[in-house]
C-alpha cells in the first residue's frame, strides 16, 4: 500500500463497475479522496444536465461513504489553474479515466507532461468506450468516414481483444478530507423548477441503470429492431443519460447482451447503437472542426434563414404538426426524446423551416439529459445532410406521413398534445382537415406554420444553391 493519498478525478464515471481509475486508487491506497471539478461555464447552456449531475453527485457521495471515501466538489473556472495549485502539494498519486472529447484529451496530454516533469505519480485509464479512439482506422491509417465499415472493423477488433480481468473496488481504512473551499452539491441545482418532473421519471444512479439494462434485455430487446421506431410504446432502452454520465459502462452493456444465448437482430441493432456512439466519438476527434461548424464545407454556403418566430414555435411544440409538437413537448417535460422523433423534429427545423442545425443543436444541448457533444452534433449534422455518412439533403421527412406510419393510432401525439385527444384517428396527424364545428384550428391548436409541399420545394431549391 502506498503511503501517499490516492486522488481520483471523477468526470463522467459515476459507477463502481468497470471504473478502472477508482478501482486502482482503492487497490493501491488506504486513503482515497474522490474529487469533482465543477466548471460553471460548461453547464451554463446545459440546464437539464445540471439536474442529472447534482443528483448523480449526491447519490455517488452516499455510496462512497460506505467505502470510507469522501467525495469533494470544487468549483473552478479553469482546470489548468486548479492543477497548477494542486501540483505544489506532491503528497498524492492521481488517477483518472479518459473522456473522449478533443479538449479533454488535449488537456490530458498537458497533465501527463506536467506530472512527469514534477515526478508526480499518476495513471490514466480507458474511459467509457469499447475501443480507444486511435485503434480503429482504415487499412491506410486514415479514419473511417462511413459507419458500416467502421462498425465492422470496431466490432471485430473488440471481440478479438483479450478481455480485461474484472476487478472490484476496495473499502478504504479511514475517510479523510483533502481539499479546502469545497462547495455543496445543492449549489449546482438548476435555478428553474422545470426539472421537478424529472424527479418522478429518473433516478441517476448505477444500481438503477443496471436494473433498467436487465429489464430491457429480458423484456424488450428481442423486438428492439422494430419496436424502437414507435414512440408510443416502450421500445427503446432509455439508458442514454446513464451512459453519458458513466453510471453504465458500454462494456457492461455489451457483456450483458451477449449473455442472451441467441444473438437475434434486436441485439445486433441495439449493439449497433453503441457502434454509432463510438463512430461519433471517432469523428469529432479526427475532425474536431465539426463540433462548431459543418463537417462538409460546402454547407458553409447554405442559405439558412433567421426566423425567431418559427424557432420559438418549434421549441414550444406549437408548429401545427402534431408529431413534431409531441416530440418537442416530450423533450421539455422529460429531458429525453424518442430517437425516431429526434430525426423528425430535426428534419422539420432544418428542412421545413430552413433554420440552421446549430440552433437546434443548442436547444437540445440545454434540454437533453443525455446530451454529449459527439452524439448531438453528429446527429444534427446527419439530419441536416452536412455530416459524415449523412442522410442526403433531398430526403425530406414528411411529418404527416411519419406520424401516420410510426404513431398510427395517435397515442404518442395524444399523450403530449392533449388538445388533440378527441380528434378521430384519421385526422390526428392532419388536424387542419377536421371540421366538427367544435374544434377550432388556430384557437384550440395552431395552424401549421408552413405548408409541407411549399416548404419541400423551397428546401430543394435552397439545396441546389450549394
Amino acid at each position: 500500500m502506498e503511503k501517499k493519498i490516492g486522488l481520483f478525478w471523477l468526470r463522467d464515471d459515476f459507477r463502481f463497475t468497470r471504473n478502472n481509475g477508482l478501482i486502482e486508487a482503492t487497490t493501491n491506497h488506504d486513503q482515497v479522496v474522490v474529487f469533482y471539478l465543477y466548471k460553471k461555464d460548461i453547464y451554463k447552456d446545459q440546464e437539464a444536465q445540471k439536474w442529472w449531475l447534482s443528483r448523480s453527485l449526491l447519490n455517488f457521495k452516499k455510496q462512497l461513504i460506505d467505502l470510507n471515501i469522501n467525495l469533494e466538489v470544487i468549483e473552478t473556472n479553469s482546470f489548468k489553474i486548479f492543477f497548477d495549485t494542486l501540483i505544489k502539494k506532491k503528497d498524492f498519486t492521481i488517477y483518472w479515466n479518459k473522456v473522449y472529447e478533443p479538449d479533454y484529451l488535449k488537456f490530458d496530454e498537458y497533465l501527463l507532461n506536467i506530472f512527469k516533469d514534477k515526478k508526480i505519480h499518476h495513471k490514466r485509464f480507458k474511459g467509457n468506450s469499447l475501443n480507444e479512439i486511435d485503434e480503429i482506422k482504415k487499412g491506410d491509417g486514415t479514419p473511417f468516414k462511413v459507419f458500416t465499415p467502421f462498425w465492422r472493423a470496431a466490432e471485430k477488433y473488440y471481440i478479438e481483444k483479450i478481455p480485461s480481468r474484472k476487478k472490484i473496488i476496495k473499502k478504504c481504512k479511514k475517510k479523510i478530507n483533502y481539499f479546502k473551499n469545497c462547495i455543496e452539491v445543492e449549489k449546482i441545482f438548476p435555478n428553474k423548477d422545470w426539472f421537478k418532473n424529472f424527479e418522478k421519471i429518473w433516478a441517476p444512479e448505477e444500481q438503477i441503470a443496471l436494473k433498467e439494462l436487465q429489464k430491457f434485455i429480458k423484456e424488450r430487446i428481442i423486438d428492439y429492431s422494430e419496436g424502437r421506431n414507435f414512440p408510443s410504446i416502450a421500445g427503446t432502452s432509455k439508458l442514454s443519460p446513464f451512459i453519458k454520465f458513466g453510471q453504465l459502462h458500454v462494456e457492461t452493456i455489451w457483456n450483458e447482451c451477449l449473455k442472451k444465448k441467441s444473438k437475434n437482430i434486436g441485439i445486433s441493432k441495439f449493439l449497433a447503437e453503441i457502434g454509432w456512439r463510438e463512430f461519433n466519438h471517432s469523428l469529432i476527434n479526427h475532425f474536431p472542426h465539426m463540433l462548431k461548424n459543418n463537417y462538409s464545407k460546402k454547407f458553409d454556403k447554405f442559405p439558412w434563414e433567421k426566423n425567431s418566430k418559427f424557432l420559438k414555435a418549434w421549441k414550444k411544440g406549437l408548429t401545427g404538426y402534431p408529431i413534431v409538437d409531441a416530440g418537442m413537448r416530450e423533450l421539455y417535460s422529460t429531458g429525453w426524446m424518442h430517437n425516431r422523433v429526434r430525426m423528425i423534429v430535426g428534419s422539420f427545423l432544418v428542412k421545413h423551416l430552413l433554420i440552421d442545425w446549430k440552433d437546434g443543436e443548442k436547444y437540445f444541448r440545454n434540454c437533453l439529459l443525455d446530451y454529449s457533444p459527439a452524439s448531438n452534433v453528429a446527429g444534427w449534422q446527419w439530419v441536416a445532410g452536412s455530416g459524415a455518412d449523412a442522410a442526403p439533403y433531398f430526403r425530406i421527412f414528411n411529418p404527416i406521413l411519419q406520424g401516420e406510419k410510426f404513431d398510427k393510432d395517435g397515442e404518442y401525439v395524444k399523450k403530449w398534445v392533449p388538445e388533440l385527444k378527441y380528434l378521430p384517428k384519421k385526422f390526428i396527424h392532419k388536424p387542419w382537415e377536421f371540421n366538427d364545428g367544435k374544434f377550432k384550428l388556430g384557437i384550440d391548436y395552431p395552424n401549421p406554420i408552413v405548408k409541407h409541399e411549399e416548404a419541400r420545394v423551397k428546401a430543394l431549391n435552397a439545396f441546389k444553391k450549394i
